[in-house]
Protein backbone atom coordinates (compact mmCIF):
# COMPACT_ATOMS: atom_id res chain seq x y z
CA UNK A 1 0.00 0.00 0.00
CA UNK A 2 1.41 3.46 -0.87
CA UNK A 3 2.02 5.88 1.98
CA UNK A 4 1.65 9.54 2.77
CA UNK A 5 4.75 10.43 4.78
CA UNK A 6 5.21 13.58 6.83
CA UNK A 7 8.19 15.76 5.90
CA UNK A 8 9.04 17.04 9.38
CA UNK A 9 11.38 19.82 8.23
CA UNK A 10 8.94 21.36 5.77
CA UNK A 11 5.69 20.39 7.52
CA UNK A 12 4.28 18.82 4.36
CA UNK A 13 2.97 15.44 3.29
CA UNK A 14 4.72 13.49 0.51
CA UNK A 15 3.07 10.64 -1.38
CA UNK A 16 5.46 7.68 -1.65
CA UNK A 17 4.85 4.75 -4.00
CA UNK A 18 6.28 2.05 -1.75
CA UNK A 19 5.67 -1.03 -3.88
CA UNK A 20 7.36 -0.21 -7.16
CA UNK A 21 9.80 2.19 -8.76
CA UNK A 22 8.63 4.03 -11.85
CA UNK A 23 10.91 3.05 -14.71
CA UNK A 24 13.02 5.84 -16.21
CA UNK A 25 11.32 5.38 -19.58
CA UNK A 26 8.04 6.60 -18.08
CA UNK A 27 9.49 9.97 -17.08
CA UNK A 28 9.25 12.71 -19.73
CA UNK A 29 12.82 13.85 -20.42
CA UNK A 30 13.49 17.16 -22.09
CA UNK A 31 15.77 16.86 -25.10
CA UNK A 32 15.66 20.00 -27.22
CA UNK A 33 12.07 20.65 -26.20
CA UNK A 34 10.70 17.23 -27.12
CA UNK A 35 9.33 14.27 -25.24
CA UNK A 36 11.60 11.23 -25.01
CA UNK A 37 9.63 8.11 -24.16
CA UNK A 38 9.85 4.55 -25.35
CA UNK A 39 6.09 4.16 -25.69
CA UNK A 40 5.38 3.25 -29.31
CA UNK A 41 1.61 3.62 -28.98
CA UNK A 42 -0.31 6.36 -27.19
CA UNK A 43 -2.81 4.83 -24.74
CA UNK A 44 -5.08 7.89 -25.00
CA UNK A 45 -5.67 7.71 -28.77
CA UNK A 46 -8.82 6.20 -30.27
CA UNK A 47 -8.40 2.49 -30.90
CA UNK A 48 -6.00 2.03 -27.99
CA UNK A 49 -8.61 1.83 -25.23
CA UNK A 50 -7.28 -1.58 -24.11
CA UNK A 51 -4.04 0.12 -23.01
CA UNK A 52 -5.80 1.99 -20.19
CA UNK A 53 -7.65 0.57 -17.19
CA UNK A 54 -11.41 0.11 -17.83
CA UNK A 55 -13.18 3.45 -18.21
CA UNK A 56 -15.11 4.92 -15.31
CA UNK A 57 -17.28 7.30 -17.33
CA UNK A 58 -17.48 8.52 -20.90
CA UNK A 59 -19.42 10.71 -23.28
CA UNK A 60 -19.98 8.54 -26.33
CA UNK A 61 -21.64 8.84 -29.72
CA UNK A 62 -23.96 6.31 -31.33
CA UNK A 63 -24.21 4.26 -28.11
CA UNK A 64 -20.73 2.82 -28.66
CA UNK A 65 -19.58 0.19 -26.18
CA UNK A 66 -17.39 1.07 -23.18
CA UNK A 67 -13.63 0.71 -23.72
CA UNK A 68 -14.01 0.91 -27.48
CA UNK A 69 -13.64 3.72 -30.06
CA UNK A 70 -16.52 6.18 -30.44
CA UNK A 71 -15.94 8.24 -27.30
CA UNK A 72 -15.84 12.03 -27.11
CA UNK A 73 -14.63 12.49 -23.51
CA UNK A 74 -13.35 9.53 -21.50
CA UNK A 75 -12.37 9.10 -17.83
CA UNK A 76 -10.17 6.20 -16.70
CA UNK A 77 -8.25 5.37 -13.50
CA UNK A 78 -4.66 6.57 -13.58
CA UNK A 79 -2.52 3.57 -14.48
CA UNK A 80 0.40 4.84 -12.41
CA UNK A 81 -1.45 6.28 -9.44
CA UNK A 82 0.14 5.83 -6.03
CA UNK A 83 -3.32 6.15 -4.43
CA UNK A 84 -5.73 3.32 -3.72
CA UNK A 85 -9.30 3.73 -2.53
CA UNK A 86 -9.18 0.69 -0.25
CA UNK A 87 -10.03 0.33 3.44
CA UNK A 88 -9.97 3.22 5.87
CA UNK A 89 -7.45 5.99 6.48
CA UNK A 90 -4.84 4.86 8.99
CA UNK A 91 -3.85 8.22 10.37
CA UNK A 92 -0.36 9.21 11.43
CA UNK A 93 1.27 5.91 12.24
CA UNK A 94 4.49 6.62 14.09
CA UNK A 95 7.89 5.07 13.52
CA UNK A 96 10.39 6.76 15.80
CA UNK A 97 10.15 10.46 14.98
CA UNK A 98 8.45 9.79 11.63
CA UNK A 99 4.74 9.86 10.80
CA UNK A 100 2.86 8.29 7.92
CA UNK A 101 -0.62 7.25 6.84
CA UNK A 102 -1.75 4.91 4.10
CA UNK A 103 -2.18 6.29 0.60
CA UNK A 104 -5.96 6.14 0.61
CA UNK A 105 -7.39 8.00 -2.36
CA UNK A 106 -8.02 7.86 -6.08
CA UNK A 107 -6.52 9.40 -9.20
CA UNK A 108 -8.40 9.60 -12.48
CA UNK A 109 -7.46 10.78 -15.98
CA UNK A 110 -9.94 12.73 -18.10
CA UNK A 111 -9.10 12.46 -21.80
CA UNK A 112 -10.84 15.26 -23.62
CA UNK A 113 -10.14 14.31 -27.23
CA UNK A 114 -9.25 11.15 -29.14
CA UNK A 115 -7.01 13.14 -31.52
CA UNK A 116 -3.40 13.00 -30.33
CA UNK A 117 -2.38 16.26 -31.99
CA UNK A 118 -5.28 18.47 -30.82
CA UNK A 119 -4.40 20.63 -27.82
CA UNK A 120 -6.89 21.75 -25.17
CA UNK A 121 -6.95 25.38 -26.31
CA UNK A 122 -7.92 24.20 -29.81
CA UNK A 123 -10.96 22.28 -28.57
CA UNK A 124 -14.39 23.59 -29.50
CA UNK A 125 -16.48 25.37 -26.89
CA UNK A 126 -18.87 22.43 -26.88
CA UNK A 127 -16.06 19.98 -26.10
CA UNK A 128 -14.65 22.13 -23.30
CA UNK A 129 -18.13 22.28 -21.80
CA UNK A 130 -18.35 18.47 -21.98
CA UNK A 131 -14.99 18.20 -20.20
CA UNK A 132 -16.09 20.52 -17.39
CA UNK A 133 -19.37 18.65 -17.06
CA UNK A 134 -17.28 15.50 -16.69
CA UNK A 135 -15.20 17.22 -14.00
CA UNK A 136 -18.40 18.09 -12.16
CA UNK A 137 -19.77 14.55 -12.53
CA UNK A 138 -16.57 12.94 -11.25
CA UNK A 139 -16.21 15.53 -8.47
CA UNK A 140 -19.67 14.72 -7.19
CA UNK A 141 -19.12 10.96 -7.49
CA UNK A 142 -15.82 11.08 -5.60
CA UNK A 143 -17.24 13.45 -3.00
CA UNK A 144 -19.95 10.90 -2.20
CA UNK A 145 -17.30 8.72 -0.53
CA UNK A 146 -17.01 9.90 3.10
CA UNK A 147 -13.35 8.87 3.22
CA UNK A 148 -12.47 11.62 0.74
CA UNK A 149 -11.81 15.07 2.25
CA UNK A 150 -10.46 17.04 -0.70
CA UNK A 151 -10.61 16.82 -4.51
CA UNK A 152 -7.98 18.40 -6.76
CA UNK A 153 -8.59 18.90 -10.49
CA UNK A 154 -5.67 19.98 -12.66
CA UNK A 155 -4.17 19.97 -16.13
CA UNK A 156 -0.47 19.92 -17.02
CA UNK A 157 0.27 21.13 -20.55
CA UNK A 158 3.83 20.77 -21.83
CA UNK A 159 7.12 19.57 -20.37
CA UNK A 160 7.77 22.55 -18.10
CA UNK A 161 4.32 22.07 -16.60
CA UNK A 162 5.02 18.43 -15.73
CA UNK A 163 2.94 16.72 -18.43
CA UNK A 164 3.95 13.07 -18.73
CA UNK A 165 2.01 12.50 -21.96
CA UNK A 166 1.84 14.59 -25.11
CA UNK A 167 -1.81 13.66 -25.62
CA UNK A 168 -3.99 16.33 -23.97
CA UNK A 169 -5.59 15.19 -20.71
CA UNK A 170 -6.51 16.39 -17.23
CA UNK A 171 -6.43 14.67 -13.87
CA UNK A 172 -8.60 14.43 -10.76
CA UNK A 173 -7.13 13.36 -7.42
CA UNK A 174 -9.29 12.50 -4.40
CA UNK A 175 -7.40 12.87 -1.12
CA UNK A 176 -8.06 11.59 2.41
CA UNK A 177 -6.54 14.70 3.99
CA UNK A 178 -6.81 18.44 3.30
CA UNK A 179 -3.72 20.25 1.92
CA UNK A 180 -2.37 22.81 4.37
CA UNK A 181 -2.91 25.84 2.12
CA UNK A 182 -6.62 24.99 1.83
CA UNK A 183 -7.04 25.87 5.52
CA UNK A 184 -5.82 29.46 5.04
CA UNK A 185 -9.18 30.87 3.82
CA UNK A 186 -10.86 29.23 6.83
CA UNK A 187 -8.41 30.94 9.19
CA UNK A 188 -9.05 34.29 7.51
CA UNK A 189 -12.81 33.79 7.83
CA UNK A 190 -12.54 32.92 11.52
CA UNK A 191 -10.56 36.10 12.17
CA UNK A 192 -12.53 38.48 9.93
CA UNK A 193 -15.94 36.86 9.41
CA UNK A 194 -15.70 37.28 5.64
CA UNK A 195 -14.41 35.35 2.62
CA UNK A 196 -10.81 36.02 1.65
CA UNK A 197 -11.39 35.70 -2.12
CA UNK A 198 -14.50 37.90 -2.00
CA UNK A 199 -12.39 40.48 -0.14
CA UNK A 200 -9.61 40.18 -2.72
CA UNK A 201 -12.09 40.71 -5.57
CA UNK A 202 -13.47 43.79 -3.83
CA UNK A 203 -10.04 45.37 -3.38
CA UNK A 204 -8.94 44.49 -6.92
CA UNK A 205 -12.04 46.19 -8.33
CA UNK A 206 -11.19 49.33 -6.36
CA UNK A 207 -7.58 49.24 -7.58
CA UNK A 208 -8.30 48.14 -11.14
CA UNK A 209 -4.66 47.63 -12.12
CA UNK A 210 -4.70 43.85 -11.90
CA UNK A 211 -8.18 43.19 -13.30
CA UNK A 212 -8.01 41.54 -16.73
CA UNK A 213 -11.61 40.89 -17.64
CA UNK A 214 -15.09 40.28 -16.27
CA UNK A 215 -17.58 37.88 -17.84
CA UNK A 216 -21.14 37.30 -16.66
CA UNK A 217 -20.10 34.93 -13.87
CA UNK A 218 -16.32 35.32 -13.49
CA UNK A 219 -13.60 37.85 -12.86
CA UNK A 220 -10.07 37.36 -14.27
CA UNK A 221 -7.15 38.95 -12.48
CA UNK A 222 -3.41 38.83 -12.06
CA UNK A 223 -2.92 38.09 -8.35
CA UNK A 224 -1.10 40.68 -6.25
CA UNK A 225 1.70 38.30 -5.23
CA UNK A 226 1.87 36.17 -8.40
CA UNK A 227 4.24 33.23 -7.98
CA UNK A 228 4.61 32.69 -11.72
CA UNK A 229 5.08 35.19 -14.54
CA UNK A 230 1.67 36.00 -16.08
CA UNK A 231 -0.20 33.93 -13.48
CA UNK A 232 -3.96 34.45 -13.81
CA UNK A 233 -6.92 33.55 -11.61
CA UNK A 234 -10.50 32.97 -12.75
CA UNK A 235 -12.79 33.53 -9.77
CA UNK A 236 -16.57 33.03 -9.62
CA UNK A 237 -18.22 36.34 -8.74
CA UNK A 238 -20.81 34.52 -6.65
CA UNK A 239 -19.47 33.02 -3.45
CA UNK A 240 -19.42 29.24 -3.93
CA UNK A 241 -17.42 26.91 -1.74
CA UNK A 242 -17.26 23.86 -4.01
CA UNK A 243 -16.59 23.39 -7.70
CA UNK A 244 -19.17 20.59 -7.65
CA UNK A 245 -21.89 23.22 -7.28
CA UNK A 246 -21.19 24.86 -10.65
CA UNK A 247 -24.32 25.39 -12.78
CA UNK A 248 -24.83 24.74 -16.51
CA UNK A 249 -24.79 28.47 -17.27
CA UNK A 250 -21.59 28.87 -15.26
CA UNK A 251 -19.97 25.95 -17.13
CA UNK A 252 -20.82 27.56 -20.48
CA UNK A 253 -19.46 30.93 -19.38
CA UNK A 254 -16.32 29.32 -17.95
CA UNK A 255 -15.67 27.38 -21.16
CA UNK A 256 -16.06 30.48 -23.30
CA UNK A 257 -13.94 32.66 -21.01
CA UNK A 258 -11.22 30.05 -20.55
CA UNK A 259 -10.91 29.27 -24.26
CA UNK A 260 -10.68 32.94 -25.17
CA UNK A 261 -8.12 33.70 -22.49
CA UNK A 262 -5.97 30.62 -23.17
CA UNK A 263 -5.63 31.45 -26.85
CA UNK A 264 -4.75 35.07 -26.06
CA UNK A 265 -2.26 34.00 -23.39
CA UNK A 266 -0.54 31.43 -25.59
CA UNK A 267 -0.38 33.80 -28.56
CA UNK A 268 0.96 36.65 -26.41
CA UNK A 269 3.59 34.51 -24.68
CA UNK A 270 4.80 32.36 -27.60
CA UNK A 271 3.03 29.15 -26.58
CA UNK A 272 4.49 28.30 -23.15
CA UNK A 273 3.76 25.22 -21.07
CA UNK A 274 1.04 25.85 -18.50
CA UNK A 275 -0.89 24.42 -15.57
CA UNK A 276 -4.60 24.82 -14.94
CA UNK A 277 -5.59 24.14 -11.33
CA UNK A 278 -9.06 24.16 -9.78
CA UNK A 279 -8.96 24.99 -6.06
CA UNK A 280 -12.07 24.17 -4.05
CA UNK A 281 -13.31 23.71 -0.51
CA UNK A 282 -12.81 20.59 1.65
CA UNK A 283 -15.65 18.07 1.97
CA UNK A 284 -17.15 15.31 4.12
CA UNK A 285 -17.07 16.69 7.61
CA UNK A 286 -14.18 19.10 7.16
CA UNK A 287 -15.49 22.66 7.46
CA UNK A 288 -15.53 24.58 4.17
CA UNK A 289 -16.30 27.84 5.98
CA UNK A 290 -14.56 30.67 4.14
CA UNK A 291 -13.71 28.53 1.09
CA UNK A 292 -14.37 29.93 -2.40
CA UNK A 293 -13.50 27.78 -5.42
CA UNK A 294 -11.40 29.33 -8.17
CA UNK A 295 -9.10 28.44 -11.05
CA UNK A 296 -5.41 29.20 -11.50
CA UNK A 297 -3.74 29.39 -14.92
CA UNK A 298 0.03 29.37 -14.57
CA UNK A 299 2.33 29.70 -17.61
CA UNK A 300 5.61 27.88 -16.94
CA UNK A 301 8.72 29.43 -18.46
CA UNK A 302 11.33 28.14 -16.03
CA UNK A 303 11.70 25.18 -13.71
CA UNK A 304 11.47 25.74 -9.96
CA UNK A 305 15.01 26.62 -8.85
CA UNK A 306 17.07 25.89 -5.77
CA UNK A 307 16.21 29.16 -3.99
CA UNK A 308 12.49 28.54 -4.42
CA UNK A 309 12.78 24.93 -3.32
CA UNK A 310 14.85 25.86 -0.27
CA UNK A 311 12.90 28.88 0.96
CA UNK A 312 9.44 28.49 -0.53
CA UNK A 313 9.80 32.07 -1.82
CA UNK A 314 9.03 32.38 -5.53
CA UNK A 315 10.78 34.91 -7.76
CA UNK A 316 8.58 36.54 -10.41
CA UNK A 317 10.34 38.75 -12.99
CA UNK A 318 7.03 40.09 -14.39
CA UNK A 319 4.92 42.41 -12.22
CA UNK A 320 1.25 41.36 -12.17
CA UNK A 321 0.20 44.91 -13.05
CA UNK A 322 2.13 44.62 -16.36
CA UNK A 323 0.78 41.14 -16.97
CA UNK A 324 -2.80 42.31 -16.40
CA UNK A 325 -2.30 45.31 -18.70
CA UNK A 326 -1.14 43.07 -21.55
CA UNK A 327 -3.97 40.57 -21.21
CA UNK A 328 -6.62 43.22 -20.55
CA UNK A 329 -5.83 44.97 -23.81
CA UNK A 330 -5.95 41.73 -25.78
CA UNK A 331 -9.24 40.66 -24.15
CA UNK A 332 -10.76 44.09 -24.96
CA UNK A 333 -9.63 43.79 -28.58
CA UNK A 334 -11.21 40.36 -28.77
CA UNK A 335 -14.56 41.79 -27.58
CA UNK A 336 -14.62 44.46 -30.29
Amino acid sequence: MPELRKDLLHDKWVLIATEQALEPRFFPINRNGTYVRKDKVCPFCAGNESLTPPEIAAVRKDNSAPDSPGWIVRTVPSKYSAFRLEGELQEEQQSGIYYSCNGLGKQEVVIGNSDHSCEFHHFSLERIELIYRMFKERYQALASDPRIKYIQIYKNQGLFAGASQEHSHSQIVALPIVPLHVTIPASYYQQNQKCLLCTIMGQERENGKRIIYESEYYILLSPYASRFSYETWIIPKEHKEHFGGISEREISDLARTLKTFLNIMLDSLSNPSYNIVINTGPINGVSAEGAHWFMEINPRFIITNGFEMATGYYTNPVAPELSASLFRQRMLENDQ
